[in-house]
């Protein structure tokens, strides 16, 4: 027998494995609440840093507006709250990496504690990508095709949930790697059936960019180009990572 086979994992009832998660998701909630009371006196300027990538390429007598009367109190607040759940995502995957380590051997620690340290880092580089780059792009693109006649006023509630699902659309999409790892790592595929399906992957990141991003072609080249490099990024690290038949039949 290997020493993952000796190896005894930790046993539980179901009501304790209950126990245990209402726990980790009471640490999780808290964590979001305490970050969002420290972020409320600056909820007005964190909407501004938000905004600015629009505000940027707006002309110069137009503005943002408010087409509901409770808008300009609830929006900048609700911004706060996304911000909070973005600052506390470590902390919520951590509760649940602890949720799940006791039922994982000494050898599953070791590399899925990486994997979730990665993860991490990649939905943030994910998030910064879609801010930094995409955002001023995309929004001059907007301003620039504007009809003649029409000036660009955006609602503020529209603007926020329409950068909300940009950010997790471009943070899941920086998770390619991982995905692909973990592909491997259960044996549901190996390298060289994930390299051949780099056409797919291809056409499938290009879907991917028309369903989450606006219809223009510029933002949707945005988040496939990237998927699609994060694909080979991760085929490039399962050749450093040993990953034999019976890890994954385990």
């Amino acid at each position: 027998m290997s020493s993952t086979d000796k190896e005894k994992l930790q046993e539980g009832s179901l009501i304790s494995h209950l126990v245990e998660l209402r726990t980790r998701l009471l640490r999780s909630i808290l964590s979001i609440l305490i970050i969002f009371i420290c972020l409320v006196p600056f909820a007005e300027n964190i909407f501004t840093s938000v905004a600015t990538p629009l505000m940027n390429q707006l002309p110069s007598n137009a503005t943002m507006i408010a087409t509901q009367v409770a808008s300009p109190f609830l929006t900048p607040f609700k911004m706060t709250l996304f911000v909070a759940l973005f600052l506390a995502m470590p902390v919520i995957l951590y509760q649940l990496w602890q949720f799940v380590v006791p039922g994982l051997y000494r050898k599953e620690k070791r590399f899925a504690f990486p994997l979730l340290i990665s993860s991490i880092l990649l939905f943030y580089l994910g998030v910064a990508f879609s801010y930094f780059v995409v955002f001023p792009i995309m929004f001059a693109f907007f301003a620039a095709v504007a009809p003649e006649g029409v000036t660009m006023m955006t609602d503020i509630s529209a603007y926020l949930d329409f950068i909300i699902t940009l950010f997790f659309a471009f943070g899941l999409a920086f998770e390619v790697p991982i995905a692909t790892v973990i592909l491997v790592w259960s044996g549901l595929a190996s390298r060289e059936k994930l390299a051949s399906w780099r056409p797919y992957v291809f056409l499938g990141a290009f879907i991917m960019g028309m369903l989450l991003t606006p219809p223009d072609a510029i933002s949707q080249t945005l988040l496939a180009v990237p998927v699609y490099l994060l694909y080979e990024s991760g085929l490039f690290l399962l050749r450093f990572l040993k990953i034999d038949k019976q890890d994954k039949e385990k």
